[in-house]
């Protein structure tokens, strides 16, 4: 894929105030959660730079290959909690509003295994990692170096 604009050099310090709030928010929830949704929400959105940038950091952070894999299923994998398959059910109706007639479902999942709190971080974070997905596929991004992060994106 080839670049079609680099947002960090047309608009930085809107992209760096971006990467900011989405650092935030991401340390908010904490591993491993905030990667499967991340990965998961990329999925949904077709994002290859951001697949390849968040399996990346979840095999960093210690997340296991099976879990990694099966994020795409996570529906019929045992080997996701309760509390993560509510938040990935909660991912999956946020990142796919106008398509996910359960948004009452998800939300009574997720309101059974998080705080008010908790579930405004994650509901941040589903935005965050929307966003993302829409700026790296609009714009022709794909970073090959996925623990790269530009020098200036977070100053």
């Amino acid at each position: 894929m080839t670049a079609k604009l680099d947002p960090f050099a047309s608009e930085g310090e809107l992209m760096r105030s971006w990467t900011r709030l989405s650092l935030q928010v991401s340390e908010s929830l904490g591993s491993p959660l905030a990667e499967l949704v991340e990965i998961r929400a990329s999925q949904l959105n077709g994002c290859a730079n951001c697949l390849n940038m968040h399996t990346a950091a979840a095999r960093a952070k210690g997340e296991t290959e099976q879990r990694i894999n099966l994020v795409s299923a996570w529906w019929d994998a045992p080997c996701y909690t309760e509390r993560e398959q509510a938040a990935l059910a909660w991912t999956d109706a946020m990142t796919r509003l106008s398509h996910h007639p359960e948004h009452d479902t998800a939300y009574a999942r997720l309101k059974a295994h998080y705080s008010e709190a908790e579930r405004v971080q994650l509901t941040l974070m589903i935005n965050m990692i929307n966003g993302w997905n829409r700026i790296a596929v609009g714009f022709g991004i794909f970073m090959e170096d996925p623990t790269s992060v530009p020098a200036d994106a977070v100053a």
